[in-house]
């Protein structure tokens, strides 16, 4: 039953129309309210006679708010210029996900499983666009609901970065993004200056219907591919990361000089004599977290200070909204597009040597067996000793037989007391059973011309792991801190296995003979299994297959889910407010907890906390999305110049089609079609992660090491091609070299063979 229409004199939010504009309409609430109790569409005419709006500036406003309340996913309007409320359609509303093979998905914003649109359903529509969607029918053979469109809410993308083409008279772009498989028309009537082969970004003038394709014009030529910088400049334009500071941003910085005055330093403890060192990477150019720690009788008094970047970004300034929008700086090979202007990232809000700096720092008693018995949230201004390297603090406190740097000499007692900590802190970790994965990285090598000298493997040390603990028990005091006081803010949180994996991943680790029987695996069953796995050939392959079994983890305000990984049932991120948005909404909890001491009229509610957790998680994948983008660029561009060259690698994906291979070292993937391997039909079998020959019985499988030689690399479609030459697992017998037929490509529409792309481990950047 439709219910009664509110008052007009009722409206609840007419204060603050009031307040913000001259001749005030109805609020978005009373129109929404009102919409609501209509049984039938009302036109924006019926809207304004039930208001009596009589005059034709208030009768436009009305219908710009409509129109905006329909952009904005409030109300739907019909072909007729009906206004009716989404609760009366019974639609869903999402953001949708393309598949190469023209079928996609919509996520739903209320969350449960996604919802398939076929082909037909999608031809409207562009990865990531925002959709409302009738549910048709369900089906029960793949479990899964069926929609069809109702209306596009939101477009995703105004403009489409990719490779410009002319063909017969006829111009399009193919986008670098893999998830638009549809190429853009080029509308001949606005010239350009774009050669065929150009990187160009292209806006788009017309979206696609249902009989028509998308069209646009070249906007900007970026250059040729082979440009030095260009796989980042890519990146950036097909993920949308916001890269160019505005002017309000600009003048907002101009007010800092980048020296500390006497009235910052008020009201907060002077830390200054006590000798706190940073420890990173030889690359790093912020540092955001300083420690320090005094060994006593019954444990450890360990100090973690962070940069208070909240001193210096107001909320809701130009910087606080830039921030937002960026979400986290994007860590690129050999360049960084920071959350914060420099002046800020590497200048005041960066630990420095030497230098006197503001922060916000977590005190913390931790006894011998590596439990916080209690903690402090303070301000303070330290003077950091020293800018300590991973490498030199590990010979130092760690290979008793390196040799020292002089630095570190001075600060001997305190490293001693550091290592101590990080022992009996990385003891409670593994009693509470945190996972405990295994990861590779590589860096790359530049010369000059900043293309590709050399990739060579990153190793994470004990230094890494001592800092990593250090910042874990922060960030659990700030989750506990935040959680008891009822402060909104937004926790680090990781669900763990995703149930419809779980049934698969304990088939195929019970063909190693490893039991998996707990409908709901602990982080304990997770943590043993790794360790009964550890020592075997397979070990990497068993590993990968355990990781993909797990859900990512996500910024949410729900303080009850805590950290399936670490085995946690509090956590946040408070460490790195110079890059991540989520901390330095933490350090402004925290501060305002310092400061008033109860939740009182703290600036973030449920609501925006929950949109900002939403937005964030988005841009970190994002991010994560972006990078993997420029490294699979780079590696590319450097097997191109070693085709028909061998060397060994891994299998890390196994499909009907073919296997995915890692390089060992360069960690470049790249596949072997399934055409390519030797006299037999092969069945793909997906439990076992493996395709087994019909006649022979050989099989190839998650793990095995193969020799490969690089048989094709495409640059646009950033896929590489392997001939396999012969197996080095004891499994396939392949000895013999095997010459194969060069792998055909299926087309843009055909089954999906893109590069495989390594999930980007941990690091202290992504904790």
């Amino acid at each position: 039953m439709p219910k009664k229409p509110p008052q007009l004199s009722k409206d609840p939010f007419v204060s603050r129309e009031s307040a913000k504009y001259d001749r005030p309409i109805a609020s978005r609430e009373f129109l929404l309210n009102f919409i609501e109790s209509q049984s039938v569409p009302v036109s924006h005419k019926h809207i304004a006679e039930y208001l009596k709006y009589e005059d034709d500036e208030r009768i436009e406003a009305l219908r710009r708010r409509l129109r905006a309340m329909t952009r904005d996913g409030q109300i739907f309007r019909n072909r007729r210029g009906g206004y009716l409320s989404f609760d009366h359609m019974d639609l869903v509303k999402g953001v949708v996900q393309t598949h190469p093979d023209g079928f996609g998905f919509l996520t739903p914003e209320s969350g449960g499983k996604d919802i398939f649109l076929p082909e037909r359903q999608m031809r409207q529509l562009m990865n990531g666009d925002r959709a409302a969607v009738k549910i048709e029918r369900f089906d029960s053979r793949r479990d899964r609901r069926e929609g069809s469109l109702v209306a596009v809410l939101e477009r995703a993308h105004q403009s489409v970065v990719g490779r410009f083409h002319r063909e017969s008279g006829i111009e399009f772009l193919i986008p670098d993004d893999k998830r638009l498989p549809h190429d853009i028309l080029i509308n001949r009537d606005v010239g350009h200056a774009a050669k065929a082969g150009d990187i160009v970004v292209v806006r788009i003038t017309e979206y696609p219907s249902q009989h028509g394709q998308t069209i646009g014009i070249i906007e900007s030529v970026l250059g040729r591919d082979n440009a030095p910088g260009m796989e980042v400049t890519i990146a950036l334009n097909t993920h949308d990361i916001p890269h160019q500071w505005d002017q309000a941003v600009l003048q907002e910085i101009e007010a800092f000089t980048g020296q500390l005055a006497k009235a910052d330093k008020k009201n907060r403890r002077d830390l200054r004599k006590l000798p706190f060192v940073t420890i990173d990477g030889a690359d790093a150019r912020d540092f955001d977290d300083a420690v320090y720690c005094e060994s006593r009788d019954e444990g450890f008094l360990l100090y973690v200070a962070i940069a208070d970047v909240a001193h210096y970004v107001a909320i809701d300034s130009a910087l606080d909204q830039e921030a937002t929008r960026r979400g986290t700086s994007v860590y690129f090979p050999g360049e960084v597009v920071p959350m914060l202007p420099e002046i800020l990232s590497n200048g005041l809000c960066s630990l420095n040597p030497k230098v006197d700096r503001l922060c916000l720092v977590c005190a913390m008693e931790i006894n011998r067996q590596g439990a916080i018995t209690d903690y402090q949230f303070f301000e303070a201004v330290i003077h950091s000793q020293a800018r300590l390297i991973y490498e030199d603090v590990a010979a130092a406190i760690f290979q008793t037989n390196r040799k020292v740097s002089p630095e570190i000499k001075t600060l001997r007692q305190e490293m001693e007391n550091l290592r101590q900590v990080y022992e009996a802190l990385a003891k409670a970790r593994k009693q509470r059973h945190a996972i405990e994965f295994e990861t590779s990285e590589v860096v790359f090598i530049y010369n000059e011309q900043r293309k590709i000298e050399s990739i060579e493997p990153s190793q994470r040390n004990e230094a890494h792991r001592l800092i990593e603990e250090c910042m874990i028990a922060a960030n659990i005091c700030a989750a506990k801190l935040l959680k008891k006081h009822k402060i909104p803010t937004l926790y680090r949180n990781h669900e763990g296995p995703n149930s419809d994996k779980l049934p698969n991943l304990a088939e195929f680790l019970s063909s190693f003979g490893i039991s998996l029987t707990a409908e709901k695996p602990t982080p304990e069953d997770y943590a043993n299994i790794i360790e009964q796995i550890k020592g075997r050939p397979q070990f990497a392959m068993i590993q990968t297959v355990i990781l993909r079994s797990l859900l990512q983890a996500n910024y949410s305000p729900d303080s009850k889910t805590g950290h399936f990984g670490l085995a946690l049932g509090d956590y946040a991120h408070f460490t790195s407010p110079i890059r991540r948005y989520p901390d330095l909404l933490v350090h402004r909890g925290i501060k305002y907890w310092i400061r008033q001491g109860k939740k009182g009229n703290f600036d973030y509610d449920l609501a925006r906390i929950t949109s900002l957790g939403e937005s964030c998680s988005r841009y970190e994948r994002r991010a994560d999305d972006a990078t993997r983008d420029a490294a699979d660029w780079l590696k590319c561009e450097y097997l191109q110049k070693h085709i028909g060259q061998q060397f060994s690698g891994i299998v890390t994906g196994v499909t009907s089609f073919g296997l995915f291979v890692q390089l060992e070292d360069l960690l470049i993937d790249g596949l072997v079609h399934v055409t390519a391997l030797k006299r037999d039909y092969y069945q793909f079998d997906p439990i076992r992660h493996r395709l087994v020959g019909e006649m022979t019985k050989r099989s190839y499988q998650l793990g095995d090491r193969l020799q490969v030689e690089v048989a094709r690399v495409d640059m646009e479609e950033r896929k590489i091609d392997f001939d396999l030459i012969k197996s080095l697992s004891t499994n396939a017998d392949d000895s013999k070299k095997t010459r194969v037929k060069k792998t055909s490509w299926p087309k843009r529409k055909g089954k999906k063979t893109s590069q495989s792309t390594r999930k980007r481990p941990k690091n202290k950047k992504q904790r």
